[in-house]
């Protein structure tokens, strides 16, 4: 059985480098470290701030253990370099340490590790120790294995396979080129698709984990951790959770659509990513999808988006779908694991 409550010392880090625990005060740090990795391997930024808040405020996740933070350490503090403390908190101020250049990072939730190295700290065994962190904690933890999304063919996914993890799946992110639209679909006669009520959310957790637990190897999230990344992420918006309703009222399909708007090119860009797409297992093959995605994407558009992008992965054979209807594949991941047995 699991034990969510186990922790591991911080890690053993080169000279110039200290470790520490994360406080949510770092999530602006952290997104800056994990856009850095982004942009180095894909050329664009993937990530914002609500998606590290989002996954450091579900209940399951205790930030305090679960995390940990790689800083320069300054010239006048050299002599403290090495492992760091394991009380340290918010740039050493729980230390009393000078605080250094957030430079790296890594957590650790279930069977699911996430690490992220500056591009200009590369190669210097930043990499390596964190991955040793990760595979501490997760065995401490009672996990049989733990994986880590990568950019197939990145320094990340390299230096993953060089350590034994192997490929547990392949994934893709897909976009619907600008002046596209998903061809359209109608719905079923008496069923509309619209934005969710707030006394619906439940509803939409319950299919949305029903949905996904049909191909996913995981314990059931639970209402609040749905929900912190979902309808109670930082900049959620009632419109951004759509729905698809039967004759009766009951919510057939779902989908979850989060804005984003970054630098590309010298100019802001903003893009409607959708993060869930459920239907019911008994309404599939009807359409329902189709329409729902051409229902998100304009709702994005109306709003400013000039981009509409997706992910799914090979568990769920919806990549044939997704490219139907003309979204085209726009990087290549793997999920790479390694077993603790």
């Amino acid at each position: 059985m699991p034990d969510d409550a186990a922790t591991v010392p911080l890690p053993t880090l080169p000279a110039g480098y200290r470790a520490r625990r994360l406080v949510l005060a770092d999530a602006a740090a952290v997104t800056a470290v994990v856009a850095a990795q982004d942009v180095a391997d894909t050329g664009e930024v993937m990530v914002e701030e609500a998606d590290v808040v989002g996954d450091w405020q579900r209940p399951s996740f205790d930030l305090a253990t679960s995390a940990v933070g790689v800083e320069t350490v300054p010239d006048d503090a050299a002599s403290n370099s090495g492992t760091g403390s394991a009380s340290g908190s918010g740039a050493g101020s729980a230390t009393g340490q000078q605080p250094g250049v957030l430079v790296a990072v890594a957590e650790v939730h279930r069977d699911r590790a996430e690490v992220a190295v500056h591009p200009a700290h590369r190669d210097r065994g930043l990499g390596t120790a964190l991955d040793h962190w990760v595979l501490a904690l997760a065995r401490a933890r009672g996990e049989r294995s733990v994986g880590s999304p990568v950019l197939e063919g990145s320094a990340g996914d390299r230096l993953l396979a060089d350590l034994g993890w192997a490929v547990r799946w392949h994934s893709w992110v897909l976009a619907l080129p600008e002046g596209v639209d998903v061809p359209e679909r109608p719905l079923p006669a008496g069923y509309t698709a619209r934005a969710a009520a707030p006394e619906e959310h439940r509803a939409c957790w319950t299919l949305n984990e029903d949905a996904f637990l049909e191909w996913s190897d995981r314990p059931r999230d639970g209402y609040e951790d749905w929900a912190a990344l979902t309808v109670e992420r930082p900049g959620f918006e009632p419109w951004q959770l759509r729905v698809v309703v039967d004759e009766a009222g009951e919510v057939v399909a779902l989908a979850l659509v989060q804005m984003m708007t970054t630098e590309q090119d010298g100019r802001e860009r903003t893009e409607a990513y959708v993060a869930r797409l459920a239907t019911r297992a008994d309404q599939r093959g009807r359409g329902i999808a189709q329409a729902l995605l051409v229902d998100v994407f304009a709702e994005g558009r109306r709003r400013g988006a000039s981009l509409c992008t997706l992910s799914t992965d090979s568990r769920t054979g919806a990549l044939g779908l997704y490219e139907k209807v003309g979204m085209r594949v726009t990087s290549s991941w793997v999920n790479r694991a390694a077993a603790l047995d």
